[in-house]
């Protein structure tokens, strides 16, 4: 699914100020790679809807062409997290991340340097590593291919779409292993609460990601759900009211 047709509050970033208290309590809310906001929009709305202050960033590269993807350094996906981070402290007592996929490394980079100011994680089918895929031999082959073309939405609903590029800028894909690259060595300092989502039948990454996470993360607190009926986009899959409800009791918990 290309974004040719995307109606414009799916691709870009979207933020609405909680009520009650806890509006004193942010969330931020990180979609995956060639992805959009689209992912986490109704997850971010149910948060809301419970009083939370929540934004979900649009990451730097996405929503627009796989022109810019190109043109984009891994560092700038975090930075973009890290100032939605700090538009919510200020006037947010806590603030929790909330990561899917890419959007989950790029998450755990940033928890890696915020821990005094974060409360808690949340990660839904994250990435930490692909296995078989070099930085240095994807940089290489950048030289030669310029972009590959990326399957559709891994979604087992028919009836949801994930708004996504259809192509894959092969100079982005190195920088994604960048990514990975520098922030696994980063989990043995994380000691965040952690709440991880898993798909059992995820075909776009193995589950040697979310294993890796839950083995090498420093978190004291870390409860894994494994949801039974999603494929790899499961905020927007059948099992998006078992991650909205845990995800508000994690929330509630810690906060």
């Amino acid at each position: 699914m290309g974004l040719e047709g995307a109606p414009q509050e799916a691709i870009t970033a979207w933020s609405a100020l909680g009520s009650g208290e806890n509006s004193k309590v942010g969330i931020v809310l990180v979609h995956g790679f060639t992805s959009t906001p689209s992912v986490m929009r109704q997850w971010a709305e149910f948060l809301n809807s419970h009083g939370f202050t929540v934004r979900v960033p649009l990451l730097p590269g996405h929503g627009t062409s796989i022109a810019e993807l190109e043109n984009v350094s891994w560092q700038q996906w975090p930075a973009e997290i890290e100032i939605q981070i700090n538009h919510l402290l200020i006037d947010c007592e806590r603030v929790f991340l909330c990561g899917f996929s890419m959007g989950a490394a790029a998450s755990l980079h940033v928890a890696a340097h915020y821990q005094s100011q974060l409360t808690g994680l949340i990660l839904v089918n994250p990435m930490i590593h692909r296995k078989n895929a070099w930085p240095t031999a994807v940089k290489i082959a950048s030289r030669l291919v310029k972009s590959f073309g990326t399957a559709g939405s891994d979604i087992k609903r028919s009836d949801v779409t994930q708004w996504k590029y259809d192509r894959t800028p092969m100079r982005a894909a190195h920088q994604l292993l960048r990514l990975l690259e520098e922030t696994r060595p980063l989990l043995p300092a994380i000691k965040l609460p952690l709440l991880l989502f898993r798909s059992a039948s995820d075909h776009t990454l193995p589950a040697s990601n979310s294993e890796i996470i839950l083995r090498e993360i420093g978190s004291s607190v870390k409860e894994q759900v494994v949801l039974h009926n999603s494929y790899h986009v499961a905020p927007l899959d059948h099992d998006q009211e078992i991650i909205f409800a845990k995800s508000l009791t994690f929330i509630r918990k810690f906060s």
